[in-house]
C-alpha cells in the first residue's frame, strides 16, 4: 500500500474555465475508500487562504460595479455557535489588480498579499492550531507573485506551503 503520509485530504486544482479565478477541490481518499486526514493542518490552511473573507464596507472591490462584499454565511455567529472564527482571506481582493510597487498610490501588491495571509493565518496562532507562521512573498516575474508560507507548531518539523498568483489567470 503507498504512503500517504505527505498527501493532504483535499487537494486545490486550479480551475481554468470562466471563472478564472476560481479553484476546485478535490478530496484525497485512501485506498479503501476513506478520507485521508494526515495532513489537516495543511488543509485548514488551504481553505483558509482559498476562501473568499468577508470584505469590509472599507475595502474596494474588484468589480467597481457589484457590491458582493463575499464572505461565508457559515461565519455568521462562528464563534458563538461552535468557537469558530470567520473563515478565509482577503486575496480575492487582488482579483483584477496590477503588481504594484511599494511607490504606487495603493501601495505594494507584494505587501497586500503578505498582509491578507498574514490576517487569514493569526486565528491558526490565536487557537493554538500552531505556534507561528513565516510569510515570504516574492514577485518572480511581471504576472505571478510566489508566496512560501511556514507554519511552526512547537518542536515538531514546520510545514511549508508554497502558493503560486498568476496575475494573467486572474484578468476580468
Amino acid at each position: 500500500m503507498p504512503s500517504h503520509a505527505n498527501v493532504p485530504d483535499i487537494r486545490l486544482v486550479q480551475n481554468n474555465l470562466f471563472p478564472k479565478y476560481s479553484v476546485t477541490l478535490d478530496w484525497s481518499l485512501l485506498p479503501n475508500g476513506t478520507l485521508d486526514d494526515s495532513q489537516a493542518l495543511a488543509t485548514a490552511v488551504c481553505v483558509a487562504l482559498g476562501t473568499n473573507a468577508l470584505a469590509s464596507d472599507q475595502d474596494v472591490l474588484p468589480d467597481p460595479d457589484s457590491t458582493d462584499r463575499c464572505g461565508w454565511w457559515g461565519d455568521l455567529d462562528a464563534e458563538l455557535i461552535w468557537n469558530g472564527w470567520p473563515i478565509g482571506s482577503k486575496l480575492w481582493l487582488l482579483r483584477r489588480s496590477k503588481i504594484t510597487p511599494a511607490s504606487a498610490q495603493q501601495g505594494s501588491t507584494l505587501v497586500m498579499v503578505e498582509n491578507y495571509i498574514r490576517a487569514a493565518m493569526q486565528p491558526f496562532v490565536d487557537r493554538k492550531i500552531c505556534t507561528s507562521f513565516d510569510i515570504f512573498v516574492t514577485r518572480v516575474d511581471p504576472q505571478r507573485i510566489d508566496a512560501l508560507l511556514r507554519i511552526y507548531r512547537g518542536p515538531a518539523q514546520p510545514i511549508e506551503l508554497r502558493y503560486e498568483v498568476l496575475w494573467d489567470a486572474m484578468g476580468p
